[in-house]
């Protein structure tokens, strides 16, 4: 690196993008990728699409169990 750098003719918000959505990396660990990849082509789906899926069931699978809680609880 250089000890200074010249932003003299820089462009301030250049590449600024309030809007912008950030789709962050998930790695998994290698015996669930190793699954989820065997399953993946198992069902002619790539892999990601086949996580989400999964997530997607999961995530109603707790609310379910949530709603129930709380329906308990009053």
């Amino acid at each position: 690196m250089k000890a200074e750098y010249n932003f003299s003719k820089g462009t301030r918000g250049r590449f600024y993008h309030p809007n912008a959505v950030f789709s962050f990396p998930v790695y998994l660990e290698p015996d669930v990728s190793d699954f989820m990849d065997k399953l993946s082509d198992e069902q002619d789906i790539n892999v990601q699409e086949l996580v989400n899926k999964w997530l997607r069931v999961n995530i109603k699978l707790v609310q379910s169990v949530q709603r129930q809680h709380n329906e308990i609880a009053l």
